[in-house]
């Protein structure tokens, strides 16, 4: 049976950006939730200093959980090969980070949709860097999982391969027994596109998967589309909400990940509105898993 982690998606500003919550308080509100593992993020204030890793794993396996997933974001489209150089020793930094909390999964993207770049010109950059990260990997026992992102926080331009059809030509690109996709249901509709319809493309490369929900503030679906689909900024009609709530049909979607065999982590991207909302999502999702995985 796939086993679940934890993302802190509603602290992500007090343990990245103003320092008003320690990873510690994090680990403890977590034990509380019915999961697994806790994934992290590179970005945490306080895994700037390397010290301090061997530590927060400790302290997490003394809770009896794990770090099974890294989430971090490399930008390996950008025209410059000394930038995609160094952005390539950072995901291999990464690397070693996940590797010192045990984990066995760190995410790659592709990186900035720039308007100056072609769609071959992304797939070739972005497929040639993550292939030069992938030795490395496999010598610590990681696989590199990309996912059909959005955008990250610091990012000018939103993601090169966030469409279906440029996302499932990099995956294709690029086989390697270390290699896999982080399947994001929520990401496609910001997209503008079809959840399954992605996942019916890939889902014999989905190695891990990330759980959120969402749902329409205003409008319909065909409103999304024409409005936001592919747009910076995020879409202004979606808001996260509560998984089972929302538009995600994970009937369908477990369905699909069971028929091919799927049984390894998903983490749970919410509690946006509160710890209540994640033990909600988590108490959903176990029993989603136990009756698609007996």
């Amino acid at each position: 049976m796939p086993k679940l982690a934890a993302f802190p998606k509603a602290f992500m500003q007090a343990l990245c950006k103003d320092g008003s919550m320690k990873l510690s308080e994090w680990i403890k509100l977590a034990t509380a939730l019915d999961v697994e593992g806790l994934e992290w993020y590179a970005g945490f204030i306080e895994m700037k200093d390397e010290k301090n890793w061997p530590g927060f794993r400790k302290q997490v396996e003394d809770e009896g959980k794990e770090i099974p997933m890294m989430c971090c974001s490399p930008d390996f489209t950008h025209p410059d090969a000394a930038f995609r150089k160094k952005e390539i020793e950072k995901q291999k930094f990464w690397i070693d980070m996940t590797y010192a909390l045990g984990g066995s999964y760190c995410r790659v993207l592709s990186g900035q949709r720039r308007p100056e770049l072609t769609i071959e010109q992304g797939i070739d950059l972005a497929a040639s860097s993550i292939e030069e990260c992938l030795p490395y990997a496999e010598k610590h026992g990681i696989t590199l999982i990309i996912e059909n992102h959005y955008k990250d926080d610091f990012w000018e331009y939103p993601e090169f391969a966030q469409k279906m059809d440029i996302f499932s030509k990099l995956v294709d690109k690029i086989h390697h027994p270390y290699f896999g996709v982080n399947y994001d249901p929520s990401n496609t509709y910001i997209a503008g596109e079809d959840p399954l319809e992605l996942l019916y493309k890939v889902s014999d490369r989905v190695v891990t998967m990330h759980a959120s929900d969402r749902y329409l503030k205003e409008g319909t679906i065909e409103d999304l589309r024409k409005e936001e689909g592919g747009s910076q900024g995020y879409a202004k009609r979606l808001a996260h909400g509560e998984i089972g709530k929302g538009l995600n049909d994970y009937d369908a979607i477990f369905t699909e990940l069971k028929r091919v065999g799927f049984d390894s982590w998903i983490s749970i991207e919410d509690g946006v509105d509160g710890m209540d909302q994640l033990e909600r999502s988590v108490a959903f999702l176990r029993k989603k898993l136990a009756q698609y995985w007996p």
